[in-house]
């Protein structure tokens, strides 16, 4: 189960990790589109960019369904929920740095007298 896990994670921070994929969710953020738009702000061909929807297909990012000749893609966003939940993992250890770190920024410095001049 963890191994399931820990491989869906690999797969789908791999499909974040370029910026054209990042782009495409972004736009299927907006709601459904044609693989042709999707490429159209790169100027790509639609080969191209249907290679990028594939790994989002892949990471489960992107649902495609296939209408007389285009190929339509919505954002599935399910699988970023898992990603949430790494992450929120990392974010609570750095709060708990920060807070940490505040503190100690805080408390007078005994070498400076407390913090006064004098």
């Amino acid at each position: 189960m963890v191994e399931q896990q820990t491989a869906a994670l690999d797969t789908l921070f791999r499909a974040l990790a370029d910026p054209t994929r990042r782009a495409m969710l972004r736009s299927l953020s907006e709601g459904e589109h044609s693989v042709g738009e999707l490429a159209a702000p790169f100027r790509m061909s639609f080969a191209a960019a249907s290679k990028h929807v594939k790994v989002l297909e892949h990471a489960g990012l992107v649902r495609r369904r296939v209408q007389g000749r285009s190929h339509l893609c919505r954002l599935d966003p399910q699988p970023l929920a898992a990603a949430d939940e790494w992450l929120r993992f990392y974010e609570q250890f750095w709060r708990s740095s920060l807070d940490a770190l505040a503190e100690a920024l805080s408390r007078p410095d005994p070498e400076t007298n407390g913090g006064k001049n004098g």
